[in-house]
């Protein structure tokens, strides 16, 4: 099925030359007659890689058949790796280095995968995640100022920026597009 260009918004999944790629910025540009280009910059859901893409006026791109399914995070070594909540089976997606999800997933919790071609292509993280603080430190009293940052770990092992009146033990949403701390939940 073809997709019209102008259709490729940001987070738009679609295939060219038989590789899901996913779109992460978008820019249209109008020129006179009627005529317009899409510069897209797309990331490979196979390998990682990231292109940027010029289409124009009457291009189209097909769209990726990528069906969705439940997945139990289980743990990261070289690979990320999943356990399919239905046949129990083990799945595992590679790393690719261009972004690490392992920070916004807790190990036994159920995660929205993405498949192409009965390929693990991907993970649809939530947009916030709630994640405990297993270490930051302690802050001089009087200086709780929210404009003051320090440094805090969480509990999946990322280390995140937070505001100084944050303490060991507290709940905090974090961002999982920036990787920035939201807010802390009571």
């Amino acid at each position: 099925m073809g997709l019209s260009i102008t259709n490729l918004k940001k987070g738009t999944v679609f295939q060219l030359d038989g590789v899901p790629y996913r779109v992460t910025e978008y820019a249209q540009k109008v020129m006179g007659r009627g005529g317009s280009t899409v510069n897209v910059k797309i990331k490979s859901l196979v390998d990682g890689k990231v292109l940027n893409k010029t289409f124009h006026g009457n291009d189209q791109v097909d769209s990726a058949d990528i069906t969705y399914k439940n997945l139990q995070y289980q743990y990261k070594d070289t690979d990320y790796h999943f356990m399919d909540e239905d046949t129990y089976e083990q799945v595992d997606m590679l790393i690719d280095g261009s972004e690490d999800i392992a920070g916004y997933m807790k190990e036994g919790e159920s995660v929205k995968a993405q498949f192409f071609n009965g390929r693990l292509i991907g993970v649809e993280l939530p947009k916030n995640v709630p994640l405990k603080v297993t270490y930051t430190e302690n802050v001089v009293k009087g200086d709780t100022s929210s404009a003051i940052t320090k440094d805090a770990t969480l509990e999946t092992g990322i280390m995140v920026k937070v505001p100084a009146f944050i303490k060991q033990g507290d709940m905090v949403s974090i961002d999982t597009t920036t990787g920035t701390y939201r807010e802390r939940i009571k």
